[in-house]
């Protein structure tokens, strides 16, 4: 099992145009080899950011990277630029690899 996540910084106040982002925008993931389940969650609010996370579980890692690669992946991504000024920064990938 491999499950990759991006963090991303929010500007308070302004995590339900976030959401809807998310809500709204297709996936292509459906039918993927290797893809399992996605979720959106949302961590801790301070004064100058909300913290979310996407979390997606893959068979493999190789699954992931090969999704990475595919048409599907550039179709779910190319509309990335619609968050702009909701997102701080860039987002941060972490990918872990099953162990027990």
């Amino acid at each position: 099992m491999f499950i990759a996540t991006n963090r991303f910084k929010i500007q308070p106040g302004r995590e339900q145009e976030f959401e809807e982002v998310w809500r709204k925008r297709d996936t292509f993931l459906d039918g993927v080899p290797g893809f399992e389940r996605f979720q959106l969650l949302r961590g801790p609010t301070n004064e100058s950011e909300t913290l979310y996370i996407s979390h997606s579980t893959w068979g493999s890692r190789e699954a992931f990277e090969d999704w990475t690669r595919s048409e599907a992946f550039r179709k779910a991504h190319g509309g990335a630029g619609g968050s702009k000024g909701l997102v701080l920064g860039h987002p941060q990938f972490e990918g872990f690899e099953k162990v027990l």
